[in-house]
């Protein structure tokens, strides 16, 4: 498993944006991690996939409700998976959480798919 710290969280009004980023603490592909992704949990709510990227290939996925809003990228020098959220609502309020996981199979946005996971983000969107 690989350690995993999120940063970036907040609040911000309705149509707000913010920046997440996900460091892991070994490279990704050396460490055998070899997809990232964020999910997120409501109050009340299980936890959601909300983004992805597949490190070896490059091939991300986002779910539905957040396309034309939020972009997953990587920023490699920094071991970093990074969530780009524009055009914030009130249900995107959350907690968002990091994943890595070492299975060489493609992306997936099942939670059992994932065997790292960070402490969470918290992120308020006020309306």
């Amino acid at each position: 498993q690989v350690q995993l710290t999120e940063s970036g969280g907040g609040s911000v009004q309705t149509g707000g944006s913010l920046r997440l980023s996900c460091s892991a603490s070994e490279p990704a592909r050396a460490d055998g991690q070899h997809t990232m992704a964020w999910f997120r949990q409501g109050s009340g709510r299980g936890r959601q996939f909300v983004a992805g990227l597949h490190w070896s290939t490059g091939d991300t996925r986002l779910t539905e409700d957040v396309k034309g809003r939020f972009a997953v990228s990587r920023d490699t020098a920094k071991n970093a998976l990074i969530l780009q959220m524009n055009n914030l609502r009130p249900e995107d309020t959350a907690v968002y959480v990091c994943a890595a996981s070492g299975s060489l199979w493609p992306l997936q946005t099942t939670l059992s798919f994932y065997n790292s996971w960070g402490q969470g983000v918290q992120v308020t969107v006020s309306s």
